[in-house]
């Protein structure tokens, strides 16, 4: 059996949600092995009027926890 933890990490990008997430997962696996699924909880976008400047996802990343 294997004991999996779950990580949250909000990220942002100036492209799009897509770029938001890779962002987290790229940030993730400087520091964690083993890296399984990323799961997107919630997106977010900031505004400048009518313009969205920033995009974000608050999203849960799990990984196997090595004994």
């Amino acid at each position: 059996m294997a004991v999996v933890k779950v990580i949250e990490i909000i990220a942002e990008s100036t492209e799009s949600w897509e770029a938001a997430v890779q962002n987290a997962v790229t940030e993730a696996a400087r520091t964690v092995d083993s890296l399984q699924n990323v799961y997107v909880q919630d997106f977010q976008a900031v505004l400048e009027g009518s313009k969205i400047v920033r995009y974000r996802a608050n999203v849960k990343i799990s990984f196997v926890v090595n004994k």
